[in-house]
């Protein structure tokens, strides 16, 4: 080419420049931003800010192009190449003051935020109006330059977000991102650009992969460093792994997982990261940097993701358990996002704070607005409409008049538009007019007391939902309740079992509710008008809730949880009996294997011993025990020389005492009915009975 031709299509410069056009997608608010204020219409100063990898460079080149157009004199400035003194970044800038329609476009600014204060009271007064600055960043500007009152109309802050779903798919298209690609493409990178791109030629080369696509380790790597980039310490490296593995994350949560360190500077640190949004319940950081996160400690420290999974799920299990009763929804949330690999339907779309939905207590005046929905919810088209919604409604409103404390309402926030309620029934006794007024609890009696019935002191609950149409199925409305009833769940005390009544449940929740919650379905279909329910039941004597949890710690495979799920449910004369027999046994092993009471909620929290094993041992124990309490002394010496010494028969053993055998026997008889109902007691309530001192 002669040194006069201006034709610079040949040049490889020309045609990097339009691949970067090609691949420039969106953006369409910050263009109008930019062209107002480069037009004489808008503001003098634009800060554009975002994590790495998410288009500010692409776009301060797009900006460049358009002052260009528009035949303004453009300087760029890379943060990354100056040096960051006033001096040095003002000879950079090439930028005369008198120059109006000059155009300085600041790259990489967080290398020199130092300078920060300089430019705002310095530097940029000193620039003729007319003249406009763009300063990119990964920082949020300081909140100086929105306190003060002069800057209020010159400058725009641009927080730079992901792109919108129909601009990440123009960017796979722009890319030749094959179809089958894509899903999982997507759900990795979101709309993050940077991730779009390398994943993009990723899949592009290996075409093949269609949905199986996941993002090698050279991806992973690259979007660490851009993104990420260093951290101070491993303890700082921790703690980014726990606020992408969690939901959000506070500094409770951050002490819990990592006890050596300071969670107080760790959560200060994490907060002012770029890529760390918080919300009301913690933080959170952005979709792809969770994903990178995640894969990469998953491939690099599988051992350390167990035990860091573990201590996460133990914090927020506990949380769940004891949050307040506003709090349990977001409580078991949390919990549940923990297992959203493993395909628990976890239900989340996107929210971090309350989202859409907002549950709150049922008063008084609310029950006409519970009538009208549950008419509407079960009443819809089809034939027989008319008489569902009003059983519906006539079932809905008997229980709202005895148990309106069971009742949550479900309003659309923005609108407070009731579209859902919800009823957890918690019954004690069986009520004839409870049974006629409601086929979907009379069946759930009437399968509890023809499988194992009662104890007392027990309950069981019933689980009811009237939701409008458009909210049913999976939808934001539905995993509050959802959250709700899990949590009732997993707080409640003496519930023997939990019914879940749907109506024409798809076969999706039927296998999750089956898969992750252990619920089984019953045979038995209640009707109410000429509607039918499924009824979906658990039985937390034989799994209880501490069991249960663990086996979602394990996944829809087990593990073991698995152990402690089929327990056996005795009444208290059979456990009675049980302890009775076993107490005769106990030098055999043998026998005590075959006892009923390896099978009892007392022996299985007893882990690492065989189950034989542990009731002879829990049996020695409790005998011991009673020597604590001083009115017991004398059972216990019955006891002891009865059953733990050996003595083959009563009458020697009254005389190795020193007593009447009648005494002996009223003794000996005292000391195992406390036996029988310390255990009793350790059975339902999985701890030791009080015992004076």
């Amino acid at each position: 080419m002669s040194p006069g031709r201006s034709n610079t299509s040949g040049l490889l410069g020309w045609h990097l420049q339009a691949a970067r056009e090609t691949a420039f997608v969106g953006r369409e608010e910050e263009l109008a931003v930019f062209k107002a204020a480069l037009y004489g219409g808008g503001c003098s100063v634009v800060y554009v800010h975002g994590p790495g990898g998410i288009g500010k460079s692409a776009l301060l080149r797009r900006f460049a192009r358009e002052a260009a157009v528009a035949g303004r004199p453009v300087s760029m400035v890379d943060g990354r190449t100056v040096e960051p003194s006033p001096a040095a970044s003002e000879v950079e800038a090439g930028l005369v003051p008198d120059e109006a329609d000059a155009v300085l476009l600041i790259d990489h600014f967080e290398r020199i935020q130092d300078l920060e204060g300089w430019l705002r009271e310095r530097f940029l007064p000193r620039l003729p109006l007319g003249a406009l600055v763009v300063i990119a960043g990964r920082n949020p500007p300081d909140m100086r330059w929105q306190a003060d009152p002069g800057w209020a109309a010159a400058l725009e802050v641009l927080p730079l977000r992901e792109l919108r779903a129909a601009d990440a798919q123009a960017l796979m298209d722009a890319c030749g991102v094959p179809a089958d690609s894509r899903g999982p493409l997507l759900a990795f990178a979101g709309g993050h650009p940077l991730a779009l791109l390398l994943g993009a030629a990723v899949a592009v080369k290996d075409g093949g992969a269609g949905r199986r696509w996941t993002p090698n380790q050279d991806v992973v790597a690259t979007l660490l460093d851009q993104l990420v980039g260093q951290v101070p310490s491993a303890a700082h490296r921790q703690a980014l792994e726990i606020c992408a593995h969690a939901y959000t994350t506070t500094e409770d949560l951050l002490r819990a997982a990592l006890p050596q360190d300071d969670a107080g500077a760790l959560f200060g640190w994490l907060r002012r990261l770029p890529f760390v949004e918080s919300s009301s319940r913690g933080l959170f950081p952005h979709g792809v940097v969770r994903e990178v996160l995640e894969a990469d400690l998953r491939w690099r420290d599988p051992e350390g993701y167990a035990v860091m999974h573990d201590r996460i799920h133990a914090q927020l299990a506990q949380r769940a358990r004891t949050a307040s009763d506003g709090e349990v929804p977001g409580a078991v949330a949390a919990l549940l996002y923990l297992h959203r690999g493993d395909g628990a339907p976890a239900g989340f779309h996107g929210r971090h704070d309350e989202g859409d939905f907002q549950e709150e207590a049922v008063r008084q005046e609310d029950v006409g607005t519970l009538l009208r929905v549950a008419t509407a919810a079960e009443g819809t088209p089809g034939e027989g409409a008319a008489a569902a919604g009003e059983a519906a409604a006539a079932c809905a409103a008997f229980w709202a008049e005895r148990q309106p404390e069971a009742f949550r309402l479900y309003r659309r926030t923005g609108t407070g538009e009731p579209v859902a309620f919800s009823a957890w029934l918690r019954l004690a006794q069986l009520d004839e007019e409870e049974l006629t007024a409601d086929p979907v609890v009379a069946a759930a009696w009437a399968h509890a007391r023809a499988t194992t019935p009662l104890r007392a002191g027990e309950h069981l609950a019933v689980g009811r939902v009237w939701a409008l149409p458009p909210y049913r199925g999976n939808s934001p409305v539905m995993d509050l309740i959802r959250w709700r009833m899990i949590g009732n769940c997993v707080r409640s005390e003496r519930m023997a079992w939990s019914y879940i009544a749907i109506r024409h449940p798809d076969q999706a929740w039927v296998e999750q509710l089956r898969r992750h919650y252990g619920m089984r379905e019953l045979s038995a279909r209640p009707r109410l008008g000429d509607d039918a329910y499924t009824l979906f039941v658990h039985d937390w004597r034989a799994e209880p809730a501490r069991a249960w949890l663990e086996r979602l710690n394990q996944g829809p495979a087990g593990g073991p949880a698995a152990a402690t799920a089929g327990l056996a449910v005795l009444s208290q004369a059979e456990f009675a009996e049980a302890v009775r027999k076993a107490l005769r046994q106990l030098p055999r092993l043998d026998a005590l294997a075959a006892s009923p009471l390896t099978r009892t909620r007392l022996v299985a929290e007893r882990a690492g011993q065989s189950p034989a094993t542990a009731l002879g041992d829990l049996l020695r124990q409790a005998i011991d025990d009673l020597r604590e309490d001083p009115r017991s002394v004398k059972s216990h010496r019955a006891l002891s020389v009865t059953f733990l010494r050996g003595t083959p028969t009563q009458e020697l053993a009254a005389q190795r005492l020193d007593l009447p055998f009648t005494t002996y026997r009223r003794h000996l008889t005292a000391g195992i009915e406390r036996l029988c109902a310390d255990l009793w007691h350790r059975e339902l309530y999985g701890a030791p009975a009080y015992r004076s001192t």
